[in-house]
């Protein structure tokens, strides 16, 4: 081994201003003290960054996967350096006040990598992805570095089996709603506990984090057919493997995230959300993910493509089956596949591994006999999972989920609550009726803040025998568990003085989803008179992190980002 620095590879077009030249002695010596050598010193230097927690099974084993990250970039010739950023975890904190730090997490995690990645000069970025802000957070990253790079989800957990069905995480929840509601004993409830979560991955059904891993298939930024690998399967590390190698290529071109992702990429994006019934939060992150992009995208498209979009994934929850069932199946290449038969797709997008969606589809080899993936011709629904909402009570916008539920149309008088926690302490006393709309409000991105998920509710309603009967909203999000008519992002919300502010008891609501439509029944100068008695609550945080948030971050209806001129409308109004 030489003592003397060697001459740099070309693709070190960032890196080469850390570690070149005699004036970066400092630098090597302090890399050198780690056990990095010259020789290593001379090559691309790329991140490897992880999310890796122990408070959660979804991102439990990146550890192990980084480890095979490395060793694809180091045989492609590359130098890896490994860094790691926060992960909350939603299904433990739900129903807690540290929910509220969950969606603030995204925005630290995008925030972190960017700074690790700025700072040392990374000449690329492989991030590993598990628990649901990971995911965009990852992409809004990339797409402000703008370094070749791509994101690894470290996969789905495998169901678990109580009396001879398959559980998860949602299925907890709902045990909790039904022992309150005394249609199970305690001892059925522990056992589902017991069951529902057997090893390491992201909670198990097109709930949030399976969600945004499909989304970044569609949109570019994972691998094809990789994300999809359980996290649990052996083929996860080679998958891993496969990332570093992959990323050091994307390196040695210069193909950039904004190579990758475009309007029509986007376009993708919102249409498997839709084809798949997945998370309403998919609509908050893609349109993150477009700002950082600085791709004009509206909560409009969403519905546009939502009502051209079929459900052909009859996945959990609205479904019957778990994105590891997705995976046997044949993966989400399936999706593509069938999106494509009707031109619903931009086939020609690129993706990180040199391909476009249309070859991925044509590629994409399908197990005989399945049933996670239904032909386009005969879709389960015709149009997608999700629809946007305006009206009298969101002029700036709300998202209902479909998938899992028939009623599109719902009037009920309002049952109002300004917190999560009254609003679970209601259910829990079974006040709730049959008919009833549920608001929750003062959950919104400043409001809350954090825009805390209603799972706790929801999945209380559900088990309670209430799901089919009655509607929520809020200006809070749901989790991608959540099943029912359940509307959230309402917007403005209400800490900013939006119309849920003003909802009384009794109030009628109407919710409308053909007419894509909600309204509150009460005449225009009642309400005008209420909104000009209203007063704005006093912050729920005076310092820390979480008053930093709420005064930063923008609508929901523009995705809830604290970066840039979209929030500039809500600071000046503040």
């Amino acid at each position: 081994m030489s003592d003397a620095p060697t001459i740099s590879d070309p693709a070190k077009r960032h890196s080469a201003a850390l570690t070149d030249g005699p004036d970066r002695a400092g630098a090597r010596a302090m890399l050198k003290a780690i056990g990095f050598s010259d020789e290593e010193l001379a090559r691309p230097i790329v991140g490897v960054a992880t999310t890796w927690i122990e408070t959660m099974p979804c991102n439990f084993n990146q550890r192990r996967l980084a480890e095979s990250v490395k060793a694809g970039i180091r045989a492609a010739g590359g130098t890896p350096m490994e860094f790691n950023t926060v992960s909350i975890s939603d299904g433990v904190t739900m129903g807690t006040e540290g929910m509220k730090a969950s969606l603030v997490s995204r925005e630290v995690v995008a925030d972190s990598i960017e700074l690790v990645a700025r700072g040392h000069l990374f000449d690329g970025l492989v991030c590993l992805v598990g628990c649901d802000k990971t995911l965009p957070g990852a992409a809004m990253a990339l797409a402000r570095l703008d370094i070749p790079g791509l994101a690894l989800y470290n996969g789905t957990i495998y169901p678990g089996t109580y009396m001879g069905r398959n559980v998860d995480i949602v299925s907890v929840y709902e045990a909790i709603g039904a022992y309150r509601a005394g249609t199970i004993t305690l001892e059925e409830l522990h056992g589902i506990e017991n069951a529902a979560c057997p090893g390491a991955g992201a909670c198990g059904g097109q709930y949030t984090a399976n969600t945004m891993s499909t989304v970044l298939e569609f949109i570019g930024l994972s691998p094809a057919g990789l994300n999809g690998i359980p996290a649990e399967d052996p083929k996860k590390d080679e998958a891993a493997r496969r990332s570093g190698e992959l990323v050091m290529d994307l390196v040695r071109r210069d193909v950039r995230p904004k190579d990758i992702v475009t309007r029509a990429a986007l376009e993708n994006g919102i249409a498997s959300v839709a084809a798949t019934g997945g998370s309403t939060n998919g609509v908050l992150h893609l349109l993150a993910i477009a700002h950082e992009f600085g791709i004009p995208l509206d909560i409009d498209d969403f519905g546009a493509i939502a009502d051209r979009t079929p459900i052909v994934g009859d996945m959990k929850p609205g479904g019957r089956y778990s994105a590891s069932e997705m995976y046997e199946a044949g993966g989400v290449g399936l999706v593509m596949r069938e999106l494509l038969k009707r031109r619903l797709l931009h086939g020609d997008a690129r993706t990180v591994d040199g391909r476009t969606i249309a070859q991925i589809a044509s590629a994409t080899v399908e197990t005989p006999g399945q049933q996670v993936v239904v032909p386009i011709e005969t879709p389960l629904k015709p149009t997608g999972g999700l629809a946007i909402l305006r009206g009298s009570l969101a002029p700036e916008g709300c998202v209902v989920k479909l998938a899992g539920h028939e009623r599109r149309l719902h009037r009920g008088p309002a049952r109002v609550f300004d917190s999560e926690n009254a609003c679970y302490d209601a259910v829990r006393a079974q006040l709730i009726e049959p008919g009833d709309v549920v608001v929750i409000r003062y959950e919104g991105p400043v409001g809350g803040p954090g825009m805390q998920e209603m799972l706790q509710v929801t999945a209380a309603l559900v088990g309670e025998g209430l799901g089919d009967s009655v509607a929520l909203l809020t200006d809070g999000r749901f989790s991608g568990g959540t099943h029912g008519l359940m509307i959230g992002h309402v917007a403005p919300e209400a800490a900013l003085g939006g119309p849920i502010a003003v909802v009384e008891e009794g109030d009628a609501i109407v919710i409308d989803v053909d007419r894509k439509a909600l309204n509150l029944d009460v005449p225009p100068d009642e309400v005008a008179r209420r909104i000009a008695r209203w007063t704005p609550p006093a912050a729920r945080y005076e310092g820390g992190v979480m008053a930093k948030y709420a005064a930063l971050v923008g609508s929901a209806s523009q995705g809830a980002v604290t970066t840039g001129s979209r929030m500039t409308a809500n600071l000046q109004a503040r």
